[in-house]
């Protein structure tokens, strides 16, 4: 069955140059759908070129001895804003970067790489625009019969229109928008990490069969979005080490440790693995590396985008 549902899914993509770092981020093992208890905020080193002009995005790199992490920050207060874009058939992340004269882009929603069809629902402009329903491959497969339920009432990351303001989110797929607000944009994916950790409730973990699709508990590259209790938007990347490829990277919970020190209060998972890979300005950088240590780079279905 694990065989199966990893087939169906593109779950799993390695840079490492770095503005600022951080040392000692190791979470503690946590029950897969349990609340991640506070934990102490690191202890950063800024260089001098970390510096940025206001209201431009703030790119960072944190050095853990199990990976590179590349976050890309954007206030609520910039000119920048945060938007989700997708693709008819399988696109390289510069692409998506390109095609809407990005600053930043981070890979997306889960897709089928064999039928090129997503996983994951993908709202713009207040329309459903990628349904999985239309996903024979998903929808028909016998061994995920038992989980459709909660695979398609995923959480997403969400774009609010609240009045004048912009306001971002994350919620389950079934949830309304808050009084006063209108949805706009939206991306599913999956499981939330922040406030608490719904693998098992999401349907990625049934620990009576020993089911753990996205290998919640193994190092690999993965990918994320936050929100910070200041409304900041947060963009994710977790590379594994060139001189590690088969035992580096974060595990999902290792991520939600990891965020909850940075202050971020709701966060989501995003697909992972190969297809983990972020853009800032005119480098991009991927999450994934082979045997031998090299960068691999996956075609990718939708991204998450930050352009002016």
């Amino acid at each position: 069955m694990k065989r199966l549902w990893l087939a169906s899914l593109a779950i799993f993509g390695c840079g490492s140059l770095g503005l600022w770092f951080v040392h000692s981020l190791v979470s503690s093992q946590v029950s897969v759908s349990s609340q991640v208890a506070p934990t102490q905020q690191p202890t950063v080193f800024a260089s001098p070129s970390a510096s940025v002009t206001q209201g431009v995005p703030k790119y960072q790199v944190y050095s853990l001895p199990n990976s590179e992490i590349h976050t890309v920050t954007i206030a609520p207060q910039s000119q920048f804003k945060v938007s989700i874009a997708l693709s008819p058939k399988l696109e390289p992340i510069e692409q998506f970067g390109k095609s809407m004269n990005a600053i930043a882009a981070l890979n997306g929603g889960f897709f089928d790489p064999k039928n090129e069809k997503t996983t994951s629902y993908i709202t713009k402009n207040g329309k459903v625009v990628s349904d999985p329903n239309t996903n024979d491959r998903l929808m028909k497969n016998p061994d995920l019969q038992p989980y459709l339920p909660q695979i398609l009432e995923r959480s997403e990351f969400r774009q609010y229109k609240c009045g004048e303001k912009i306001q971002y989110a994350i919620a389950a797929r079934s949830a309304v928008a808050p009084s006063g607000c209108q949805l706009i944009d939206a991306i599913g994916a999956g499981p939330q990490l922040l406030p608490r950790l719904t693998a098992k409730q999401e349907g990625f973990v049934d620990e009576m069969v020993g089911r753990d699709s996205i290998g919640v508990t193994q190092r690999n590259a993965r990918s994320a979005i936050g929100i910070l209790k200041d409304g900041s938007v947060i963009l994710v990347m977790a590379a594994q080490k060139p001189d590690a490829p088969q035992n580096s990277g974060m595990s999902v919970q290792a991520m939600t440790g990891f965020l909850q020190r940075l202050g971020v209060e709701q966060a989501l998972n995003l697909d992972g693995g190969s297809s983990s890979s972020l853009i800032y300005k005119d480098q991009t950088f991927y999450g994934k590396v082979d045997k031998d240590g090299k960068a691999v780079s996956r075609a990718i279905k939708s991204a998450i985008v930050v352009h002016e």
